[in-house]
């Protein structure tokens, strides 16, 4: 007997894609009044009769063969409904005609964990009990070569080195994997690597976007981003600082740099710009990123109308920009220099300095007060040197001359405090304690110059925000919205006594409370897809009915409950051990890590992701995750993890934006004012590729080579492409010519012989010794350039000066010339930049 069929995964997307366009949420684009996507609606007009679908309109409408009658008409450009989809229809009204509220709009419940042996926790349950219904396997598990370098780039972003392959596969104590695990988790570089996922979604950059994209001052925000994830921030107070965190009581400067999300926006500086449709833009791109970030959604398509497909209205996208109307910023021409972020150290450098110049200030003080108290103090003013002033401003010796005038006896206190300030500015006997004021007051000035500024969100009295008719800046006849939340999610809790209009603080409370089904859902189905390449939802920006249902609902149901709740749940059958002890602590909510430790510490993520012909055949798009997944590292990634290989890459934690290796002239089309790119030097050069310079209109090249996103607007994924011009950057741009410069000096001291260094060099790239087959061609590849480079020694000195790292002493350049060259093959395989 056929399941019944269920509305929302087999009704609800037909009517989406061929109905809602003219029947659905948007009244003004609705034809005859009617609904589709209402069940009342849908049963009073008689297009549905609940267990009778041959007296049921809809079925007579879409079957027929009247170009003026079918549905839809051929002129609304939509696909037809198929004989299986109208049987779906025929059995589905048949049955009821039961409606269900969308997945992810419905109130979140924990679903039971299904009762499945052989799983190691919750995780498993779900999706061996998926497998066992469609009569499938889960793929065996991985080699631990491959797991621990699949682990290192999911947790750090970076490659692990022989040495911790070597310990790992080993180590035989059965909680060595939980180790492993964990030792990742507590590295400084989690951070950097979880950091890198979500400044994509916020859209980081260093520069403003539009007009003449000139830099802005932001990077302290990346530190915070990175030293949240590192201490394990709960999600809900990581939320909550971004959105309003400099309306938290007494914010600290850590909860006021997070407020520069607000500000991570694009914005303009020409002059000829109209201030007003800027502020429209800024407010609508707000909504637009929180709308994605946190609701996973498409609310910007209620900027100009109400939405076409999902229940976000015209009035609800207005309403959310009205929270953040009280923003401080300039519409144009925006030179803020940012709020300083002094670093503990620097803090006490500054308010040891800070104090040097006010002892020094009091010291002139005082040596003012003594010489102004002698009589004679300025008999001899006229020998005073004469300063030099501008025209308009008066002469202070004059000055002090007319004022001598006066008796001392008659003169008023005005009197004497002018000629005690002139005294304290040009007097010859107090310039020793004036030029230890002016050194004291310049040290503060120029150590502060080093202290890094962000901008950060400062809340003045809200600006009016109205409804634009079809999103137009100049129409001012719409009605003025307060803020609130969409109308058909949990409303936002009573106004506080005294309090007249909800803040963003109110917002980003609602945003992570229980209440909300949203917040936790997008975000697990996103960590999800971080650690099994493909979201339990693959739609990651579009959690609404245009988006793709999740594979796996309940799973991600449970998983969202876990997060908020982060609650310890044994999972039946489950292995006593380390991991299970931790999973059963008692932790706070919204925890990060617990999320991410489940999802790698299950059987799920240590699969292999080799595919078999049976799998390929029954799931080629791996929806059952009845295997891993593989994919090409990201752009940063590649960069890092070349880098890595060969030796060179820098530790730093944070900082500045750094300039490595670009090509000349690609800044050349940049004015307002021109600009070159000025690479930096030394250890700057070698920094992860998270801290290099991001600018919106020329993101560096390298970088887009490899899919990575110019930050104009919110990223949930990014295309892993495949593209010739990916092979002549690992082959060509200076810094992977320059890694594998150093990678093949390490290379040549690895072993006694050819054979030995080829293996050494194959292993720390991939992390397993070369097949024979392999090895020949490396070989090979070694014996073609020694001989070129034996015959034309200045061509090997050319390829050796590409870099700043040198040659290191009594190396032959044509050896390590031609090892240079199969290094940069080794860099180049797919397999080193592919994560398993």
């Amino acid at each position: 007997m056929a399941a019944p069929v269920d509305y929302d995964r087999e009704i609800r997307p037909i009517l989406a894609t061929s109905c809602y366009a003219c029947h659905g949420p948007d009244e003004k684009a609705r034809k005859a009044d009617f609904r589709i996507d209402l069940r009342d609606d849908a049963v009073k007009s008689g297009a549905i009769v609940p267990g009778k679908p041959a007296e049921s309109t809809i079925l007579e409408r879409i079957t027929s063969r009247d170009a003026d009658e079918v549905m839809p008409p051929p002129k609304a450009k939509k696909p037809a409904l198929t004989p299986a989809q109208v049987e779906l229809f025929k059995r589905w009204i048949a049955e009821g005609a039961k409606y269900s509220e969308h997945w992810s709009f419905a109130k979140l419940t924990r679903p039971p964990v299904p009762e499945v042996r052989g799983a190691r926790n919750p995780i498993d349950h779900f999706v061996l009990d998926r497998l066992k219904k469609e009569g499938l396997a889960p793929s065996p598990e991985a080699d631990r070569r491959v797991l621990i370098r699949r682990l290192s780039f999911d947790l750090t972003g970076l490659p692990p080195n022989p040495a911790e392959v070597d310990a790992f596969v080993n180590d035989k104590s059965p909680d060595a994997y939980e180790k492993l695990v964990e030792r990742l988790l507590s590295s400084p570089h989690y951070g950097e690597r979880m950091a890198m996922w979500w400044l994509d979604l916020v859209r980081f950059a260093d520069s403003a976007g539009y007009h003449s994209d000139n830099e802005i001052h932001v990077t302290p925000y990346r530190e915070w981003v990175i030293r949240s994830f590192n201490a394990n921030q709960p999600f809900d107070r990581f939320t909550i600082e971004q959105l309003a965190g400099d309306l938290l009581p007494k914010p600290t400067i850590d909860q006021r740099v997070a407020t520069a999300y607000n500000r991570l926006l694009q914005t303009t500086e020409e002059g000829g710009a109209q201030a007003a449709e800027y502020v429209a833009k800024y407010s609508s791109d707000r909504v637009r990123n929180f709308g994605q970030v946190w609701l996973g959604g498409t609310i910007m398509c209620s900027e100009c109308h109400n939405h076409k497909f999902d229940p976000y209205t015209q009035k609800d996208f207005y309403s959310i920009a009205a929270f953040f109307a009280d923003v401080q910023e300039a519409a144009l021409g925006r030179r803020e220099p940012g709020m300083p972020v002094p670093s503990a150290e620097q803090a006490a450098k500054l308010k040891s300095l800070e104090a040097a110049a006010k002892t020094a200030q009091a010291a002139l003080d005082a040596a003012v007060k003594k010489f102004a108290g002698k009589d004679d103090a300025f008999a001899d003013v006229g020998k005073w040197p004469v300063p030099k002033l501008p025209k308009k401003k008066a002469d202070p010796i004059a000055e002090v001359k007319k004022l001598l005038e006066t008796p001392a006896a008659k003169r008023t206190a005005a009197q004497n405090d002018r000629l005690q300030a002139i005294a304290r500015d040009y007097a010859p006997t107090l310039k020793k304690e004036r030029d230890a004021v002016a050194a004291a007051n310049k040290a503060v000035a120029d150590f502060e110059k080093g202290i890094p500024r962000t901008l950060v969100t400062t809340s003045a009295s809200p600006r009016t925000v109205r409804i634009l008719a079809r999103g137009n800046w100049q129409d001012k006849s719409g009605d003025v919205m307060l803020p609130a939340t969409p109308g058909f999610l949990p409303p936002l809790p009573p106004l506080p006594k005294g309090q007249k209009r909800y803040s963003r603080l109110d917002l980003a409370r609602w945003t992570v409370s229980p209440d909300n089904p949203l917040t936790a859902r997008v975000a697990v189905n996103r960590l999800w897809k971080l650690f099994f390449g493909y979201g339990i939802a693959r739609s990651l920006e579009e959690s609404g009915t245009q988006g793709q249902l999740p594979t796996h609902p309940e799973l991600l149901d449970w998983l969202a409950t876990e997060f908020m709740a982060s609650g310890g749940l044994k999972a039946p059958d489950s292995p006593q051990g380390p991991q299970n002890q931790r999973a059963n602590a008692p932790r706070s909510p919204w925890n990060i890590k617990h999320l991410v430790r489940l999802m790698v510490l299950s059987s799920a993520y240590r699969q292999s992701s080799v595919e078999t012909p049976a799998l390929r055949e029954r799931d080629p798009f791996n929806k059952l995750f009845a295997r891993q997944s593989r994919w090409r590292l990201d752009a940063e990634f590649v960069r890092d993890n070349a880098l890595s290989i060969g030796g060179l890459l820098s530790p730093t934690i944070g900082g500045d934006s750094v300039k490595p290796y670009q090509p000349a002239g690609y800044w050349s089309a940049l004015n307002f004012p021109t600009r070159e790119w000025q690479k930096d030097a030394g250890e700057k050069t070698y920094r992860r590729g998270l801290y290099t310079h991001w600018q919106r209109s020329f993101p560096h090249p390298a970088m887009i080579a490899f899919d990575a996103p110019s930050r104009e607007e919110c990223t949930c994924e990014r295309p892993h492409s495949n593209i010739p011009q990916q092979a002549l950057v690992l082959l060509n741009d200076p810094e992977f010519v320059e890694a594998a410069k150093a990678f093949a000096a390490k290379s040549l001291a690895s072993g006694p012989d050819d054979a030995a260094r080829i293996a050494w060099a194959f292993g720390k790239a991939t992390g397993r010794s070369p097949k024979g087959s392999e090895a020949k061609i490396l070989l090979g590849v070694l014996a073609k350039h020694r001989a070129e480079y034996a015959a034309r020694p200045d061509d090997a000195k050319k390829l050796l000066a590409i870099g700043e790292a040198k040659v290191p002493a009594g190396m032959n350049p044509a050896e390590l010339a031609a090892w240079t060259n199969v290094c940069r093959v080794i860099l180049n395989l797919h397999e080193t930049i592919t994560r398993q």
